[in-house]
């Protein structure tokens, strides 16, 4: 195992005068991406509310929101950090606005990809010091899609060849005002995303089909089904929530698919997708609610999904804990809530279930899974003490626990190491040696 602090530019914090002790502050790790090379990107957001703040014109009582990537070489020692969102005191508007539900991928040919819903896509240089391309889809809540924009995708994932696995979303659906994620489609091996080059995707699933307040201006020339884009009646079926529904027996019950949501798809491999699939949301419980982890072949079969779990003991509601990161080099498939940490093989077997109700692995409730590196390593996140931990897997699945149990006693050791080293306040972890670009 190995342990990273989640740092934060000491400069940033400098110009904000930023005091740990205080409150109205908050800081999170959003998802991590590594290449075969070793280099780990890092996304992170940092915020600071107050409401007195309001109108300020004095940094050190500015509210502010700024998403951070931080590149961290393969020594582990950040060597860059860029940072958007909004403009730094006495700087220019960001090139990106913030974003929702934020995802990086490193693409082929070493390029960082920054996709957030509802489909803004933009490529960042290596070194993050440049924005190469933007692709932009405003939030807007209208019925169709707003002047301007051009979006490519909400989430991408890369496969071993190279393919792109998006999600996209779609304006016209239901009875929802503006754009949501509601297609997973896939690249074909050799075709890049880059200035002036955006790849035809090829629609391989829709979550949902009720597209009656569709016309063709609310279709992408890029997101295809057929010879054709992606729209109204033209895409793949059933959809996945009539699919789910069927394969549950839940079709027409109040807690199936009807208005269900997805997250990010992760690919198992170049040819075999994770595509997770929650039921309505309630404002009181949810606990039993519907979800899966489906599993969907590059032809848009439903092969079943990953099973083993319980509707209410293994609820990813509790906690809204919905990412499934997978090894697409093992074909493994891994997800962590509050319940538990949970492997699969690319079958959808079940082959090993951690519980956090057994006293090795009660820690666990305090992480966040992120992703799985090209090497074979969990990354995880810890969501107060803002430290990074890699857990290699095993090759035997039966292994992990016991390999996870060494990692979370090696972390207590390698954070009291940390913390004495970079003394931290309120677990915030200044960086003062990797050069910053705003972008």
């Amino acid at each position: 195992m190995t342990l990273l602090p989640i740092t934060v530019p000491a400069s940033l914090l400098d110009d904000h005068r930023l005091d740990p002790e205080a409150g109205g502050w908050g800081f999170r790790a959003d998802h991590v991406v590594a290449t075969a090379a070793g280099d780990t990107y890092v996304l992170t957001g940092l915020r600071r509310y107050r409401r007195h703040a309001t109108g300020s014109a004095d940094p050190a009582e500015q509210n502010f929101g700024y998403q951070l990537i931080t590149r961290h070489g393969s020594d582990g020692k950040p060597t860059a950090t860029a940072v958007f969102g909004q403009a730094v005191p006495g700087g220019s508007p960001s090139a990106i606005p913030e974003g929702d539900a934020t995802t990086l991928a490193v693409l082929p040919d070493g390029a960082v990809a920054v996709s957030s819903k509802p489909g803004s896509t933009y490529l960042l240089s290596p070194d993050l010091d440049e924005v190469l391309a933007s692709w932009p889809m405003s939030w807007g809540w209208e019925t169709q899609q707003s002047p301007g924009d051009d979006p490519f995708a909400a989430s991408i994932a890369v496969t071993p060849a190279g393919r792109l696995l998006c999600m996209t979303s779609e304006y016209g659906l239901s009875n929802w005002a503006g754009a949501h994620p509601n297609i997973v489609a896939i690249s074909e091996p050799g075709t890049a995303l880059g200035p002036g080059r955006k790849p035809v995707l090829r629609a391989i699933a829709t979550l949902d089909a009720r597209t009656d307040g569709q016309n063709e201006a609310d279709s992408y020339a890029h997101v295809r089904y057929g010879d054709k884009p992606v729209g109204c009646d033209n895409r793949p079926s059933p959809s996945l929530t009539e699919a789910l529904s069927e394969l549950t027996g839940t079709s027409g019950s109040l807690h199936g698919y009807l208005d269900s949501r997805m997250t990010r798809p992760a690919a198992l491999g170049d040819d075999l997708f994770v595509v997770p699939v929650f039921g309505k949301t309630y404002r009181s419980t949810n606990l039993g609610q519907e979800f899966s982890f489906a599993l969907v072949d590059d032809r848009g079969v439903l092969k079943g999904r990953l099973g083993g779990l319980h509707l209410c003991e293994d609820s990813p509601f509790t906690g809204f804990d919905f990412t499934v990161v997978a090894d697409p080099y093992r074909a493994r498939a891994f997800h962590l809530n509050r319940y538990g940490l949970y492997a699969w093989s690319a079958d959808g077997v079940l082959r090993a279930r951690i519980s956090t109700t057994e006293k090795p692995f009660k820690p666990l409730v305090h992480f966040a899974l992120l992703e799985c590196t090209p090497a074979g390593e969990l990354v995880l996140a810890h969501r107060k003490q803002h430290l990074l931990l890699r857990v290699p897997v095993p090759q035997d699945l039966n292994d992990l626990a016991e390999t996870v149990e060494e990692a979370l006693k090696g972390y207590r050791r390698e954070r009291t190491a940390l913390k004495r080293q970079n003394a931290p306040v309120n677990w915030l972890w200044p960086d003062s040696a990797a050069t910053l670009n705003h972008l």
